[in-house]
């Protein structure tokens, strides 16, 4: 039976972070996967360009049953020391916008760091290796493997959450989680487009598909400003996978198309200045000239402004600044970029991310109830979880 000190399981972003942080500190570390390849979550990210982290990373930008819970790592393993270690690697990167850094050339630079890491300080790793079962022994766990029975003092779950199933994603550390006793919250698709079933909408979302606006969205006392894309199942884009991991079923969109202007008071100063203009015309120099005309078509007869009664501008600008609707549904796990709940952060070491339940067992990364915002925060919590648990493992 292989022996050795620390055993990870879930080679992606937190596992790797893991690895290489404790076989530095002089830990025996095996690291297994039961893909082909690791980090393959870590290449497809960010179109394929890996949306690092974040510059303004911080606890707010997180959601947990227990907010407070992701306090201690992000702020022992912050974005700089992440930036220091690409810098520290010659990996060129810049930001995009809204803090969001991303490498200037492709996302496996990211991972040849992780793994380079990882060669460096001596961690083992074995690719298609599947775990069939762990239990509890004196002094840690043993495993029974694809590739035989293994011991170690600490286990550490990093095997993520279950979005993205084609690139492996499984229950499997919500199974472990249960088997030592730890609650697991229930699971949901986030950072994740809407589809839309009503016939009015689908058509109109089916018509505009690829077309790109920019929009305020809210729900649930949560806005975000940021780009909607029409696709034909539905609405995507930054502002819809933000909102997304806020919304529950059957709740209300409200979407301003004109952010930043008094939609009204914009329709009113333009109905006394052109009073002849048509409608479709004047949206067309704020939309495409498409989205205008198709917005026109499908909620208002276009026609000159000065041909609108007060009440029916208001009427425009209602429909125009706060756009309501009640999404069908997401498109699920295939194709979201996270899973909100998991483990119960209120049973695992803030500061250690070891079981309360289980001494030596740690769970890291996106399988704990922590998610982030798009833009880079569910890396950096990756990194940071993964490093609390490697210092210490």
């Amino acid at each position: 039976m292989l022996t050795t000190e620390v055993i990870i399981i879930g080679a992606g972003a937190a596992g790797l972070m893991c690895a290489a942080t404790a076989a530095a500190r002089g830990r025996q570390v095996l690291l297994l996967d039961h893909a082909n390849k690791a980090g393959k979550k870590i290449l497809m990210s960010g179109g394929g360009r890996c949306n690092f982290t974040n510059l303004y990373t911080e606890p707010a930008n997180f959601l947990s049953g227990n907010p407070h819970f992701c306090k201690s790592a992000l702020a022992r393993y912050t974005q700089w020391d992440f930036i220091e270690l690409v810098a520290r690697h010659g990996v060129p990167y810049h930001e995009k916008r809204l803090g969001q850094l991303f490498c200037d050339h492709k996302s496996s630079d990211i991972l040849a760091m992780l793994l380079a890491e990882c060669t460096e300080t001596g961690v083992e790793l074995r690719l298609d290796t599947s775990v069939q079962a762990i239990e509890r022994v004196e002094g840690g766990y043993r495993l029974q493997t694809s590739a035989g029975a293994a011991h170690c003092q600490s286990l550490v779950i990093a095997t993520g959450g279950l979005s993205i199933p084609t690139l492996g994603a499984t229950g499997f550390g919500y199974q472990v989680a249960r088997q030592f006793g730890h609650t697991v919250l229930p699971t949901r698709a986030g950072l994740v487009p809407f589809t839309v079933t009503d016939p009015a909408l689908k058509a109109l979302c089916s018509e505009l598909s690829g077309t790109s606006v920019d929009c305020v969205v809210s729900c649930n006392g949560q806005s975000f400003r940021e780009n909607l894309l029409f696709t034909h199942r539905g609405l995507s884009g930054p502002a819809m996978l933000q909102i997304s991991s806020y919304w529950q079923p059957g709740d209300e969109l409200v979407i301003d198309l004109l952010p930043g202007l008094d939609a009204l008071g914009w329709l009113q100063e333009q109905a006394l200045a052109r009073p002849n203009i048509e409608l479709k015309t004047l949206l067309a120099d704020v939309f495409t000239r498409k989205l205008a005309v198709l917005l026109c078509d499908s909620w208002f007869a276009s026609r000159a402004l000065k041909q609108y009664a007060p009440a029916e501008l208001r009427e425009v600008a209602e429909r125009l600044g706060s756009w309501r609707l009640v999404p069908a549904g997401t498109e699920g796990y295939r194709t979201a970029e996270v899973t909100l709940g998991g483990v119960d952060t209120r049973e695992v070491s803030s500061k250690t991310m070891e079981s309360q339940k289980s001494p030596g067992l740690y769970f890291i990364g996106e399988v704990l109830d922590v998610t982030g915002q798009l833009g880079g925060f569910n890396f950096q919590w990756a990194w940071a979880s993964g490093h609390a648990a490697g210092e210490v493992v």
